[in-house]
């Protein structure tokens, strides 16, 4: 057996990324060169390195355990840590031959005193047959089912599970395997899918360094064009989760891509390259088009914002308020929006104006996302402080300061319902998707948790409203999607895919759901009855 360090920087590159360690995967990734290496990271299976490692430790402990005759002693579980230090190793193994020892002097003294060899041992089980083996009950022999639960280190056999609980999820609900079309042709993850606004064009973004536009309309299986690269050629795996923004123009002609070699780039539906927008110093974790479609707005790792004309591709005004990475932007109206940065600050910016409008500070943590409501009015972010905050241009602190959620909160959507949209009659409702599993909705007026959606067994990466708000998609890394009422909370729908999800997308008539996969594919699931 053998290994060079490039795959050993991949599995850790890979276990931060998973893990929720965007920056510090990236940072890694340039210092380590993964973008060098000839790994093709859509072959390399989520938690790779975890499972290795619980390989190792298993295997640490049957050397501990198994004694030189080959009989096996129950020992306790012993930690990672224990598992690298030296000493502790050397006296498990002494306890081992000592307890060993002891038996076999009073075995010998059993022996002696009843004059009576033993032949065999017998295992009894619990219906009194006798069983036939070389150790005691705990040892691993050719059992099947213990040896797997010890793998996933649950210290306990007989499971035969990985240690996570299985999804329990109706049959009713799951999608059949001929609604869903797979779209196979990056190379590696991708992290980002978008519908176009208009019509049934599906456009995805990769660490394979490219972005594709998949034609869904046809009733045949669709094939990509090909929109070219999004980010420096060969640099494959170091586009992270924020790094390859892109959003349809409002009318459905143009698709604008953001990537870590600090430029933004237009294109035309037939992969055409209209435009380059380039004055950013590293790479881009935001893009976002205004609702009229002239200007485009970009945040970047150099710690400030742009507002791009989108006709032209020059710059309209760079902001450099932040004093750490920015992680997102919103437009509140087509000239001013509000950005947030891991510095846990927020600022509300306009076109023409020096210096911010209006400026947020409550969060402890770096601030993940923050998205404008329907109408403007107020300022949803999440954290990972794991806290959810409503502001408002009105007042200095925040309207309400939300904890539910035990982990890192990574990205919150406002549902397309209330005053001001085409569902004015239905209640405003804003989701969250927390790394600790689940998915919250919100009564924002009230500053309640209305309902918690708890079917993923992994962190959840995605959420996204139907056109009519009365459902919500969740995409998770235990290759999930859910669809889930919005009214009552209940699972309506759920398919399985092949790897993890990092985005989910409705198309504009709601009757279409597509996911972009940590294996390279792109699926669509198609819900019409």
């Amino acid at each position: 057996m053998s290994f060079t360090s490039d795959e050993v920087n991949f599995l850790v590159y890979r276990y931060l990324q998973e893990s929720g360690f965007v920056h510090a995967a990236y940072t890694f990734g340039l210092e380590s060169h993964i973008s060098q290496s000839n790994i093709n990271g859509a072959l390399v299976p989520p938690a790779a390195l975890v499972n290795i490692i619980q390989k190792g430790l298993l295997y640490t402990e049957v050397e501990i355990s198994v004694g030189e005759d080959g009989t096996e002693r129950s020992i306790e579980s012993l930690s990672l840590i224990d598992a690298v230090m030296p000493n502790v190793i050397s006296n498990q193994q002494q306890q081992q031959q000592d307890q060993q020892q002891n038996s076999n002097n009073n075995n010998s003294n059993q022996q002696h005193q009843h004059q009576r060899p033993v032949v065999k041992t017998e295992i009894q089980t619990a219906n009194g047959d006798d069983v036939s083996g070389s150790g005691s009950s705990g040892g691993t022999g050719n059992t099947t089912g213990g040896g797997v639960g010890c793998v996933a280190g649950s210290g306990s056999g007989g499971s035969g599970g990985s240690g996570v609980e299985s999804m329990d999820v109706d049959s009713s609900v799951e999608i059949p395997v001929t609604k869903a079309t797979i779209l196979r042709g990056h190379e590696s993850e991708v992290f980002i899918c978008a519908w176009n606004p208009t019509t049934d064009l599906l456009a995805s973004g990769s660490g394979d360094s490219t972005a594709r536009i998949w034609n869904l309309s046809a009733s045949d299986l669709p094939s990509p064009s090909d929109v070219g690269n999004s980010s420096l050629p060969g640099e494959k795996f170091i586009c992270m989760f924020r790094m390859l923004r892109k959003r349809l123009f409002c009318d459905g002609t143009l698709l604008a891509t953001g990537s870590y070699d600090g430029y933004a780039r237009i294109w035309t539906n037939n992969g055409r390259q209209a435009s380059t927008l380039g004055q950013h110093k590293g790479p881009i974790f935001a893009l976002k088009w205004n609702k009229k479609g002239n200007y485009i707005l970009s945040a970047g790792v150099d710690k400030t914002t742009i507002i791009w004309d989108a006709s032209s591709g020059h710059s309209r005004q760079q902001f450099a308020f932040h004093t750490a990475p920015a992680l997102d932007v919103d437009w509140q109206t087509n000239t001013s929006f509000a950005s947030c940065s891991t510095d846990q600050c927020i600022h509300v910016c306009s076109l023409g104006q020096e210096k911010p409008i209006k400026s947020f500070k409550g969060h402890s943590n770096e601030v993940n996302a923050i998205k404008w409501d329907p109408q403007g009015n107020l300022l949803a972010s999440c954290s990972d402080d794991m806290t959810l905050k409503i502001w408002s241009m009105r007042q200095d602190t925040c309207v309400h300061d939300l904890q539910a959620h035990n982990k890192e909160i990574y990205t919150i959507k406002w549902s397309p319902t209330g005053p001001g949209t085409n569902n004015p009659n239905m209640n405003l409702i804003l989701a969250s998707a927390s790394f600790d599993s689940t998915v919250r909705l919100w009564d924002v007026e009230k500053g309640a948790c209305i309902h918690t959606l708890t079917k993923h067994s992994e962190p959840v990466y995605s959420v996204a409203f139907s056109p009519d708000g009365k459902f919500l998609a969740s995409g998770s890394f235990d290759k999930c999607v859910h669809i889930w009422s919005t009214q009552s909370g209940q699972l309506v729908h759920s398919y399985k895919g092949t790897g993890g999800i990092f985005e989910v997308c409705w198309n504009s008539r709601g009757d279409k759901v597509g996911a972009s996969a940590s294996d390279g594919s792109v699926f669509v699931l198609d819900l019409r009855k």
